[in-house]
């Protein structure tokens, strides 16, 4: 199983709006998240903005590529796209880069 955790950051303008919208994520989303390998995917904002993101896959570039096929992902990446800045892509989803692990304890 990989561990995967990647930053982001949300607008600062945008950080209430952001967690109501985290508070009620689309059934249909959570669904496709879970059905194309997603688990235990956590989001941690910090007050300035800073988002962290973990998960846990099989195989993360399979679990992208299973959500950039579905339609619910379209629709949700281009809603929350005005909520991040600085994004070297033009989608969230795109501008999750990975970050090296150097330590675990299991």
């Amino acid at each position: 199983m990989q561990r995967v955790c990647f930053l982001l950051k949300v607008r600062a303008d945008r950080i209430a709006e952001y967690r109501e919208r985290h508070a009620a994520v689309w059934p249909e989303m959570l669904r496709a998240l879970s059905a194309t390998g997603w688990h235990n995917y956590s989001l941690f904002l910090r007050d300035d903005g800073l988002l962290v993101g973990y998960l846990e896959t099989e195989d993360f570039d399979a679990a992208r590529a299973g959500m950039e096929a579905t339609e619910v992902n379209a629709r949700w990446q281009a809603e929350m796209a005005p909520f991040f800045e600085s994004l070297d892509a033009s989608r969230p989803d795109e501008a999750m880069k990975p970050l090296t692990e150097v330590f675990h304890l299991a």
